[in-house]
């Protein structure tokens, strides 16, 4: 059973084949889709996902940082009154993005911090996303540290001392395309981090791996990601993804 920890299914590019690529995935294995939200204008198409594939489609709710902008507020209130009116499976994707725009770096901390309480409300995970960012993010987590705080370090591209600075907060790394890029760097110490810490992830359509680079990612391509960490770890596939499927249960409580 292979995990997709981290798949943006409901993207406008699959408009035209989103079931059938859904049904390649599984055909290669994957069996768990979990998805991340963005902001207020995709909620409509994730709820339709989750009611087209019920079986197979686990939804997070969150405010995904390059969305915070003057709106913020009402956007964190769109999240909110969804977090508390049904069940997800994470608050994400959350954290602080400064690659495109440091203009909300204040906003951006303020909307951080506050879905990462209401995720420990929730004794809920919470899924990162941090581009350009590892100080800002690694001082959210250090004032909000604690046994209830835990989720996922999605896409992480950092280096080994920030992949261990990342697990003491009790987050799994999670490891997608980019580790199998020739410049992505994270390959040259993932053996050194305990398999234990890491669960695979896609960010379908985007970050599609080699030899797919440059082209639209789906969640079956996941497998090129698991070749990848066979030869890092000198384990078997299978081997490689049943541990971090069970790593994503441990995260996601299903």
């Amino acid at each position: 059973m292979i995990t997709d920890t981290h798949t943006h299914l409901y993207s406008s590019q699959f408009n035209k084949d989103q079931k059938e690529m859904i049904q390649r995935a599984k055909d290669a294995g994957v069996s768990r889709f979990f998805i991340p939200a963005i902001d207020s204008s995709y909620t409509e198409s994730m709820l339709q996902l989750e009611k087209k594939f019920p079986k197979d489609v686990f939804l997070m709710m969150g405010l995904h940082p390059t969305s915070v902008k003057e709106n913020y507020l009402e956007e964190l209130a769109h999240v909110k009154t969804w977090v508390d009116q049904r069940d997800f499976y994470a608050i994400g994707e959350i954290g602080i993005d400064l690659y495109w725009d440091k203009t909300f770096l204040k906003q951006q901390q303020e909307a951080f911090k506050m879905q990462i309480q209401w995720a420990k409300e929730k004794k809920l995970p919470i899924v990162i996303h941090c581009r350009d960012a590892f100080d800002e993010i690694f001082e959210v987590l250090e004032s909000e540290k604690g046994d209830d705080l835990f989720g996922i370090f999605h896409c992480f591209t950092g280096t080994k001392e920030q992949a261990e600075k990342a697990i003491s907060y009790n987050m799994k790394l999670g490891i997608g395309g980019v580790v199998t890029f020739k410049n992505g760097k994270i390959d040259k110490f993932l053996n050194e981090i305990d398999l234990k810490h890491i669960v695979l992830e896609t960010d379908a359509p985007y970050l599609a791996p080699t030899p797919f680079r440059g082209k639209r990612n789906e969640s079956s391509y996941i497998t090129n990601v698991i070749d990848k960490l066979v030869a890092i770890y000198s384990l078997s596939f299978d081997e490689i993804a049943a541990i971090t499927t069970k790593n994503s249960k441990d995260i996601f409580g299903i």
